[in-house]
């Protein structure tokens, strides 16, 4: 009869049949975030459940990839995986990358529940949009430069839209920016022709709440253009210290930092869990924004290399933490050291004050006990003389003596 395999057990042999993450989304531990997002759409894509039915190997490798990138997307877990491997990340709850246009009513249900609580759920575009536009199947609108256009997408569907630019506005750089006033949740993407003459995801931005309306902007500028991924509010409440070194962390480069001449693809996606996002989308060149430019070109700049500074202070931080911590201990040992001692003297000192003050006090009572003894003996011997001597002898002068 087989031996019963304990629950940890299992759980352990699990974690060692797993992939490294890295060999299963196929870069190196030195990749960029961009990367890694990369390397997990072209992947998921690939394996999508939903282009390989009743193929459980593309399903199982489907879910590997969803799991490797949950532990390499988050700083977070990342680090923590580089630092002791699975172990390490198990504890914690992975937020997982869900394609909504593939979950039932039901689970689309509790996922907008879980949201709206605040726990953070990730969504991914819907393979069918991807699928269709990399067959080249999708209408496309067209954008005219610096005229907005105002739409309604339903949920886990996609507005496409093409947009030529010459060679002095690509020079000049140029911007794509979608608002909602609704507050809508969408996703802004960037689509890239293949060889086949399809279209390709190279680039997503989720949109983000900004004052009364929800925004997502590409800037293509010529020249480095950063992304910033903050650290989850979650992390930011558990450790406020290590939120504050890793929210540089998420600061990395956008694989494309301009266009060239001719005809571009971008696509607005509806993100919501039930209904429609209403949205503008307007693409601007921005030639006649000089100043800015140059301002977001400094600025950026001086983040990238605050950035490598954190990362330095980052291990003085820890060490005069460490000492910090070590002394504060020793500090509080030190202190109790020094009220036991205290308490061990008063009590010694309570100890022979009340014993001497007993031993006088027994003393006294015994003294006095010899005292009033004594004292009742000579008040008798007083007494009886005085009794003797107070006789009163009545002389009766009549008589002669």
């Amino acid at each position: 009869m087989p031996a019963h395999r304990s629950k940890s057990e299992k759980n352990e042999e699990e974690i060692q049949l797993r992939r490294d993450p890295y060999d299963v989304l196929g870069v190196s531990r030195s990749s960029t975030d961009q990367e890694i997002k990369t390397a997990y759409r072209k992947l998921a894509l690939k394996y999508h459940p939903d282009k390989n039915a009743n193929d459980p190997k593309s399903a199982d490798m489907f879910n590997e990839i969803t799991y490797s990138y949950n532990i390499l997307s988050d700083p977070d877990k990342r680090q923590q995986y580089d630092s002791a491997g699975f172990e390490a990340v198990e504890a914690e709850n992975q937020d997982l990358e869900l394609d909504l246009s593939s979950l039932g009513a039901m689970n689309t249900m509790f996922a907008a529940i879980f949201s709206k609580l605040g726990v953070p759920i990730k969504t991914i575009v819907s393979a069918t949009v991807l699928e269709e536009a990399i067959n080249g199947s999708v209408p496309t609108l067209p954008l005219t430069l610096g005229k907005s256009v105002s739409r309604k997408v339903e949920k886990q569907c996609a507005h496409f839209y093409s947009i030529r630019i010459t060679e002095k506005e690509a020079q000049a750089g140029i911007v794509c920016r979608v608002q909602s006033a609704d507050k809508s949740k969408f996703k802004l993407l960037y689509f890239d022709q293949d060889e086949n003459g399809g279209l390709y995801l190279a680039l997503q931005e989720d949109s983000a709440k900004k004052g009364k309306l929800t925004s997502a902007g590409m800037y293509f500028l010529g020249f480095p253009v950063y992304k910033l991924d903050q650290p989850s509010n979650t992390m930011i409440k558990r450790d406020p210290d290590a939120a504050f070194f890793k929210k540089l962390e998420g600061f990395q480069p956008c694989e494309i930092s301009e266009l060239k001449a001719g005809v571009h693809t971008f696509a607005v996606y509806g993100d919501n869990f039930f209904k429609s996002a209403n949205y503008t989308i307007e693409v601007l060149c921005a030639g006649s924004f000089v100043d800015e430019k140059e301002n977001l070109r400094v600025v950026e700049a001086q983040i990238s290399s605050k950035r490598t500074e954190i990362s330095k202070f980052e291990s003085e931080y820890k060490q005069v933490i460490a000492q910090f911590t070590e002394m504060t201990n020793k500090y509080a040992q030190e202190m109790q050291t020094i009220d036991e001692l205290l308490k061990q003297r008063n009590e010694i000192h309570a100890s022979y004050t009340v014993t001497s003050q007993t031993k006088r006090n027994s003393s006294s009572r015994s003294k006095k006990k010899v005292v009033l003894k004594d004292e009742k003996k000579a008040s008798i011997k007083d007494g009886s003389k005085k009794k003797w001597y107070n006789i009163q002898v009545k002389l009766d002068k009549r008589k002669p003596g």
